[in-house]
């Protein structure tokens, strides 16, 4: 059996382990994020942010709900930990403001607020690997979309200081900027992408935008999330509104090779499942040890399926049921214990391990949250027509 084989099976065997108690105003589970442990064997954190405005933090390993934070007048859009500290979160809100928080702490003032200019209303952000600059990306106000910088330097030492951003990129980028995803190893190195379906590579130490766009790829649609991949992280991976799928190889920019290694139009169409469609993509998840690309995706009933990836095509690793009662919208993949963790909008935080026996007591809830919740949370219209260039 191959190190892939061994992965593939490892994923179709995952179970739950653990089910948190949905609380007693439940909300959609929007993104989920985990702290690097300080030293072996210390606790870890799970943040989670929610369709009603707070984040939640959780033990990773029990599931047990810790605190919540609820100062955020906008609709959120994710939650990063820091790579270097294991009690510091961030979270960026509609209001056009990242927050960064002490999860040991309880108090509901966050220890360092990055403010935006005065039209931004931030959909999407990510922390560099080093912790040294945050970004975040803008909807379109104006005809002007921004991908806004700030030095994230001493985010412990100067509680509640306002920082101002360090500068902006402006041109790369003509509609809503809906990802943002930092290379997971050079922290100069981030990638964009945007309802205009374009896909832009930045070296940030370059001195003005224009140096700074390494490559701009086309989705044809519109980009829902993006990743990277591949040996040393020289693959971009997206997924579009309209559930399509592209992945390109940098290693190649400067080569007479095609960057591209795979473009479906509509993977509900190209992965055969049996007895169970496929209705939307969360995600992807690289498995280093493996150095396999994976998709996660789903049903509406809240079955999670895995997808392998490869330059031939997608297939069906294995089909996660039992758990979610509704649409999955969010994952985070732990490589130290191969774990997962998903959300949805059934209220639940789920804890997937390889071969695990459950020991919650809870029993499934079927949380069909109403329809006006719905209306508070930002979905982009899935029937977006593909867009060219």
């Amino acid at each position: 059996m191959t190190a892939v084989d061994k992965v593939e099976e490892q994923l179709a065997g995952l179970r739950i382990a653990r089910r948190c108690v949905p609380s007693e105003k439940p909300a959609y589970l929007l993104d989920i994020d985990t702290s690097t442990a300080a030293q072996p064997g210390s606790s870890r954190f799970v943040a989670v942010s929610c369709s009603n405005k707070s984040i939640r933090v959780y033990d990773r390993e029990t599931l047990r709900f810790l605190r919540e934070y609820r100062g955020h007048p906008g609709i959120l859009s994710g939650v990063r930990f820091a790579h270097t500290c294991d009690s510091v979160v961030f979270s960026a809100c509609s209001q056009g403001t990242v927050k960064c928080w002490d999860v040991r702490s309880a108090a509901q003032e966050p220890v360092q607020v990055f403010s935006g200019y005065p039209s931004n209303v931030f959909i999407s952000f990510d922390v560099s690997c080093s912790d040294l600059i945050v970004c975040a990306g803008t909807e379109k106000v104006e005809d002007e979309t921004f991908l806004v910088f700030w030095d994230a330097r001493g985010i412990t030492d100067c509680a509640s200081a306002t920082k101002e951003p360090l500068g902006v990129y402006s041109e790369s980028h003509n509609d809503d900027i809906t990802k943002i995803c930092f290379h997971p190893v050079e922290p100069n190195l981030v990638v964009s992408g945007s309802t205009d379906g374009l896909v832009n590579v930045f070296d940030i130490n370059k001195d003005n935008e224009d140096d700074a766009l390494i490559s701009t790829c086309n989705s044809d649609s519109s980009v829902s999330s993006l990743g990277w991949s591949g040996e040393d992280y020289k693959q971009i991976y997206c997924m579009t509104h309209d559930e399509g799928f592209c992945w390109w190889d940098m290693a190649q920019l400067d080569t007479e090779e095609p960057i591209t290694l795979l473009h479906v139009l509509d993977v509900r169409e190209s992965v055969s499942t049996e007895n169970h469609s496929l209705h939307y993509l969360v995600g992807g998840l690289y498995h280093e040890k493996a150095g396999k690309l994976f998709l996660v995706g789903g049903t509406s009933t809240g079955d999670i399926h895995l997808i392998s990836c490869g330059t031939d095509g997608l297939s069906l690793v294995g089909t996660l049921c039992g758990g979610h009662s509704a649409t999955v919208r969010s994952f985070c993949w732990s490589p130290t214990d191969e774990s997962l963790l998903t959300g949805g909008e059934d209220a639940q935080l789920l804890l997937w391990k390889p071969g695990a026996v459950e020991r919650s007591l809870t029993k499934k809830a079927s949380l069909k949250i109403s329809s006006s919740l719905q209306k508070r949370v930002r979905v982009h219209n899935t029937s977006l027509k593909s867009r060219k260039k």
